[in-house]
């Protein structure tokens, strides 16, 4: 499921930053405190700057708006596709030529068989 950069607006850059947050904090390690394993949260969303693209997507200053989208356009080419693809799941996304014929959003008109009389 390719995603052009083209398509992101500051609200679905918005959308999708918050949600790759959520799937980046859902990644948990094994720490040893204290002698005891401890599983704690993924850090790779802060070593991102999620948090700060996140920040200036909601910014009500259009210059910082577009200051996180450009940020938010330059990390996304770098995710793996799976984590690409797990996002844009989670937001509703999806490609309608990828869908079954029997999906309402799919929306695709059946192949004119041109050989029938």
């Amino acid at each position: 499921m390719a995603l052009e950069l083209e398509t992101f607006t500051t609200d679905t850059a918005l959308s999708a930053a918050a949600e790759l947050s959520r799937v980046l904090a859902a990644r948990t390690h094994c720490r040893k405190v204290m002698g005891q394993e401890v599983w704690v949260p993924g850090q790779l969303g802060e070593a991102l700057q999620l948090p700060r693209i996140i920040n200036r997507l909601q910014s009500k200053q259009q210059r910082l708006r577009d200051q996180g989208l450009d940020g938010f356009q330059e990390l996304w080419p770098t995710l793996s596709e799976a984590t690409r693809e797990k996002v844009l799941n989670a937001i509703g996304w999806y490609d309608p030529k990828n869908l079954s014929w029997e999906d309402k959003r799919s929306n695709r008109k059946p192949n004119a068989d041109l050989d029938r009389p």
